[in-house]
């Protein structure tokens, strides 16, 4: 009888050790809903896709916005497979910064053509957001030109939208600094995109850079930035330049709904440099993230 008793406490602690590491592995990773802008270990990633992803993973991000979109695939691997990838290492492709010039006549339906695969591409790997990361010269050079993209962003948008995909727009300093007489390019964007088609994804640093306040643009034009670049000049944090605090504040009026770090210069390696601006976010008592 005690033999019996013995055997089978052993197989309730082997079961209740097996649930324990089941439960564990499905867990929601410590810290804050943050993500990270694949651009900040490009030199790594370059080189070797799945280790530079795992090492994202173990950080602490919990998703990543892909900066290798190209022909179909992310960083050479199918839609699929990078989709794989990511949920390997605990992570999930929330979007990517992909984009199109501004089509002529000549090329209209081979550019469609491009943003339909592009689109599906995002759908198969469970993209919510894609994000064009610029403009061409026509942009600032007229406001004819300007509204021309204006308009072509409210048609990709639309098409993003048949997919369930949002469509977004992100800005660099040229946006604040370059103006059409007393217009300023990034409020022109803001006026002539259609909220139900086109989001902004602000990048917080390069805003500041350009000589405007973030919290300005949040009040004037309410709901509109769903994705924030969380940036500094190196590290988040280093430069002491941005009030990230006063931001903050800002947020729920702005719309956000995801933070993504984006590391462009370093003091470290890339990866250390990363991890220290996650490190830095996770102990601001400030700041909160949507989950």
């Amino acid at each position: 009888m005690k033999k019996i008793n013995l055997i089978a406490i052993l197989i309730m602690f082997a079961v209740a050790g097996s649930l324990s590491t089941t439960f564990t592995s499905c867990s929601k990773k410590a810290g804050k809903n943050i993500g990270l802008q694949l651009y900040s270990v490009r030199d790594s990633i370059r080189n070797d896709v799945p280790g530079a992803v795992e090492k994202v993973g173990k950080m602490g991000y919990t998703f990543v916005e892909a900066a290798g979109y190209g022909d179909g695939k992310f960083y050479g691997l199918e839609p699929a497979e990078f989709r794989a990838l990511c949920e390997k290492n605990g992570l999930y492709l929330l979007s990517s910064h992909s984009g199109r010039q501004l089509p002529g006549e000549d090329n209209y339906a081979e550019t469609m053509e491009w943003w339909d695969q592009c689109i599906d591409a995002h759908v198969k790997a469970g993209a919510k957001f894609i994000v064009q990361p610029s403009m061409g010269r026509s942009a600032y050079e007229s406001i004819a030109g300007l509204r021309e993209w204006c308009d072509y962003f409210n048609e990709i948008g639309a098409k993003c939208n048949e997919k369930g995909i949002r469509f977004g727009y992100h800005n660099h300093d040229r946006e604040f600094s370059t103006t059409h007489g007393d217009t300023i390019i990034y409020d022109f964007m803001l006026q002539n995109t259609d909220p139900a088609k086109v989001m902004f994804q602000i990048d917080l640093y390069w805003c500041v850079v350009g000589g405007k306040n973030p919290v300005d643009y949040f009040n004037k034009y309410p709901g509109r930035f769903e994705l924030w670049h969380i940036k500094d000049k190196e590290e988040i944090g280093a430069s002491g330049m941005m009030d990230f605090k006063s931001i903050w504040a800002g947020k729920d009026i702005s719309g956000m709904k995801y933070g993504i770090v984006e590391v462009e210069h370093y003091n470290f390696d890339q990866f250390t440099s990363c991890k220290k601006s996650l490190d830095f976010l996770n102990e601001a008592d400030y700041v909160v993230m949507p989950q």
